[in-house]
């Protein structure tokens, strides 16, 4: 989790009151979620911060938060997004990508940008990209001499966590996915990356049996639960 944090890092971040606070500028549950830090943690502190910052109260919980998830739930909550964390040794992953098949780049490119905005990831969430600290990466994938696929990588405690991988329609169940994965851990091993890891959310099948395929496996959960709006 502290490595998903750094790599798809908030616009600030506040310890206050048993929470870390996060302010997201518009990127995103990741970055705009609270988390405790402690089991007594006031639940109305977090909420009226989140509020001051214009944003909807939304937690993100892991299964130490039971209680809170309760209270929560008792509180009206809904959960969104459950999600798993899958990760692997970057050895057994890691591998060249065949010739003009896959490249690293930063700043990305204008079609990387448009490739990710097909897939509703905009400026925003580009902005969380370029918060991230180096060594931190763009991939784009290519497939019958045409641009198809973009991803975003950074480097924490020797941990890589991919994100924002999208894959054009046109090119979906061609094995760019699996090329572009391969391709982005043997960026990271040459960062000195040991593990290759992302976040998916238990809904998105062929993304988690990708993964599986690859060797992936689950190394933790979380979800989130988001109040009113009001």
């Amino acid at each position: 989790m502290a490595a998903l944090d750094a790599t798809w890092p908030a616009l600030r971040v506040e310890v206050r009151g048993g929470w870390r606070l996060r302010e997201g500028g518009g990127g995103g549950k990741r970055v705009s979620a609270a988390s405790a830090l402690s089991a007594d943690a006031d639940i109305a502190l977090a909420e009226a911060a989140q509020r001051a910052l214009g944003q909807t109260p939304l937690f993100r919980l892991g299964p130490e938060d039971l209680a809170l998830d309760a209270a929560l739930a008792g509180r009206g909550y809904r959960v969104l997004d459950p999600s798993l964390l899958y990760a692997a040794p970057i050895a057994g992953l890691a591998q060249k990508p065949p010739p003009v098949r896959l490249f690293d780049i930063w700043p990305p490119l204008a079609i990387m940008r448009d490739i990710w905005a097909e897939g509703g990831i905009g400026p925003a969430r580009l902005a969380v990209m370029a918060r991230a600290r180096a060594p931190r990466t763009g991939f784009i994938a290519r497939i019958e001499d045409r641009a198809c696929g973009a991803a975003f990588a950074a480097i924490h405690d020797r941990i890589a966590m991919i994100h924002a991988i999208e894959i054009a329609p046109r090119a979906r169940r061609k094995g760019v996915a699996a090329t572009l994965m391969r391709g982005a851990a043997h960026w990271a091993e040459a960062q000195g990356a040991e593990w290759f890891a992302l976040a998916v959310t238990e809904a998105n099948a062929p993304a988690r049996a990708l993964y599986a395929g690859l060797g992936m496996q689950i190394a933790g959960r979380y979800h989130y639960r988001e109040g009113s709006a009001a």
